[in-house]
């Protein structure tokens, strides 16, 4: 296949990085430092499931360069998604296809608004990583699923074609047929993690540990959940259970990526992760106390790290 990540930072370094392993045509566009890094030296990927380095693979920071490609992953942060979809049009052919990776619940719509919705597929994406210095792709846990399907349903041949080259990859795909119901599963715990982990500046050890902490943060995702419900009302009884069980699993040094970029002094994804669950939640009269607490004061922190 002839792929291209958009946005080839730490996941979409590590997914392409795998793919070009297994032989597929890949390209990385990447910016700054880390895009000079890979040009020069190529990309290295430190992971407890194989390291790597590919010191001649494809990087550029110009979509144009590329040409028409089968698949692209669409790896960018939510506050680009729409820029970067206006640029990633000279890859698209008539029949390619986009899968989203961002957090959040609503930038496989913001992107089909853009490039056309027929391009583009919902996924879900579950690997821990960073970029440990440029160039150079730290995984720091085995586990790296890529969870896609249609936005309307079922699993057609398109997503099985990109499923079959990830598992030659020796990734993890996970084909779903009610992708939205993942994405909305994943939502429900990633916007409490986050909005908690960075309000606090804490790991999850000590809030899980902390009684009132954690009766706060089951509370959070049981109020996410309702809206998910409204959202989506196929949502499974069961999900909060799942969720909480996820979370108990996690080790006691994670936190959500906002924190770190809280402490980067990167412009945070807030509006993505507990304002959408606000917004949604009032378009759909279902109450959001502890989140609408949680955006009130995250936001003015989220708005001085706004590119002025």
């Amino acid at each position: 296949m002839k792929i291209a990540v958009m946005g080839a930072g730490a996941l979409g370094g590590y997914f392409g990085g795998r793919l070009a392993q297994a032989g597929h045509e890949v390209t990385l566009i990447a910016r700054g430092a880390h895009l000079d890094a890979l040009r020069r030296h190529g990309l290295r990927i430190q992971s407890p499931n194989g390291n790597a380095h590919l010191p001649k693979i494809a990087a550029t920071g110009d979509p144009g360069e590329v040409g028409a490609v089968d698949t692209i992953l669409f790896m960018v942060k939510n506050i680009d998604v729409e820029a970067a979809g206006a640029a990633i049009k000279p890859m698209l052919g008539p029949e390619t296809m986009v899968v989203t990776c961002q957090n959040g619940v609503t930038a496989w719509e913001r992107l089909g608004a853009v490039i056309g919705a027929r391009h583009v597929v919902p996924g879900v994406a579950r690997i821990p990583g960073h970029i440990a210095e440029p160039g150079v792709i730290a995984h720091t846990a085995p586990f790296d699923m890529l969870s896609f399907g249609e936005a309307d349903g079922g699993i057609s041949p398109r997503c099985e074609m990109l499923a079959e080259a990830l598992t030659q990859a020796g990734t993890t795909p996970l084909l779903h047929d009610a992708i939205l119901i993942d994405l909305w599963t994943k939502f429900c715990g990633q916007a409490t993690m986050a909005s908690f982990t960075t309000l606090t500046g804490l790991d999850l050890g000590p809030l899980r540990d902390t009684a009132a902490s954690r009766d706060l943060m089951r509370a959070a995702v049981e109020e996410a959940f309702d809206v998910a419900r409204a959202v989506q009302p196929a949502m499974p009884k069961d999900t909060v259970a799942k969720i909480w069980s996820f979370l108990e699993s996690l080790p006691d040094h994670m936190h959500a990526s906002m924190l770190d970029d809280l402490r980067n002094g990167k412009p945070l994804e807030h509006e993505y992760l507990g304002g959408d669950l606000v917004r949604l939640g009032a378009r759909h009269g279902v109450p959001t106390p502890i989140h609408s607490v949680f955006y009130a004061a995250l936001k003015p922190i989220a708005d001085a790290l706004l590119p002025r």
